[in-house]
């Protein structure tokens, strides 16, 4: 058994890493609603869903066939990240609108707000496999099988570390993701809007009284954390090539796992926890097999919240410095 860690350790971290990127993407939304609305929005996850189709409606509606190369290629991503930020950030956005601000200003529980974000998890799904899916991708079966997406990019090696073999996707996955993250956290830290979101995070009265606009910063808050699960699923389409109307339950879950071991409330610690979270059970499935992945990673949820409740960094939003 420690000789087949001791073999497949490279490739297992290289997918760890691009598994955790997509993750720590995702996490940020969770994160960022919670900093700053003491929120969890579990309709998170389907926003993640929506980047996926939005993202896939590129190549669908340019009729891409087969692997792309030179200037076509950096094109036709590009677009599939734009299409997928937008399609995810405008969800997010009317989320907030529809589902969470008229809570928030009858001051509902926020046993209510979490209600209503499970309710609009369900709506989302269901209106992509019965509506969406069958009419826009032309799929008549009602959306309910796995869609793949023709292959774009050779999948050929970059380079390679101790022998084993690095992707190409792999590298653009692991790279724009951080690139992202790094944004995020320069955004966040050093613009106004950045400022704004931190106020209302440490003190929202105060920031009030500070002439902050609350219910613009909570707009911004998941218009930002709805493009970055954009951007995770135009990345996670390019690389695995698949979506369907659930995936953002699985993915949805772990990206909440990441989200809690980094410490919920912190940017940082979302990809400190998603890439964590991908090594871990990339390395535990060596040891148990490909099965078990899923039972490792909610496992380390179970222990996190048992023993580290604030996670591996644990500083929040409302702690940081504004």
């Amino acid at each position: 058994m420690l000789n087949d860690f001791v073999n497949q350790f490279w490739p297992a971290t290289i997918d760890g890493l691009a598994f955790g990127s997509i993750y720590a993407l995702i996490a940020l939304g969770y994160t960022m609603v919670y900093g700053v609305l003491r929120l969890i929005n579990f309709a998170h996850s389907e926003v993640f869903m929506i980047g996926t189709f939005g993202a896939m409606f590129v190549p669908f509606a340019l009729g891409v066939s087969e692997p792309l190369t030179g200037l076509a290629l950096v094109g036709v991503i590009l677009l599939m990240i734009v299409a997928g930020t937008l399609a995810s950030a405008g969800t997010a956005v009317a989320l907030e609108q529809i589902a969470y601000r008229p809570l928030r200003k009858r001051g509902a529980s926020r046993l209510a707000a979490l209600i209503s974000a499970i309710g609009a998890s369900i709506f989302l799904q269901e209106l992509f496999a019965l509506l969406v899916i069958p009419n826009v991708f032309n799929r008549p079966e009602k959306g309910r099988i796995q869609m793949g997406l023709p292959r774009l990019m050779e999948k050929s090696e970059l380079f390679s570390i101790f022998g084993h073999s690095v992707r190409v996707d792999q590298v653009l996955v692991i790279v724009a993701a951080v690139g992202m993250m790094i944004a995020l956290d320069a955004l966040v830290n050093r613009t106004k809007i950045g400022r704004g979101i931190r106020a209302t995070a440490q003190n929202p009265e105060a920031a009030v009284l500070m002439g902050v606009d609350i219910n613009k910063i909570v707009r911004m808050t998941f218009l930002i954390g709805g493009g970055m699960a954009g951007v995770a699923g135009a990345l996670y389409l390019i690389s695995y090539e698949n979506t369907y109307y659930y995936i953002g339950f699985l993915f949805g879950i772990k990206a909440f796992t990441a989200a809690v071991l980094g410490g919920i409330g912190n940017l940082r610690g979302a990809l400190v926890g998603g890439v964590a979270l991908g090594l871990v059970e990339n390395y535990g499935a060596i040891f148990a097999g490909s099965d078990w992945k899923h039972v490792i990673s909610f496992s380390i949820l179970v222990l996190v919240l048992m023993f580290r409740p604030t996670g591996i960094l644990g500083e929040s939003l409302q702690q940081a410095r504004a």
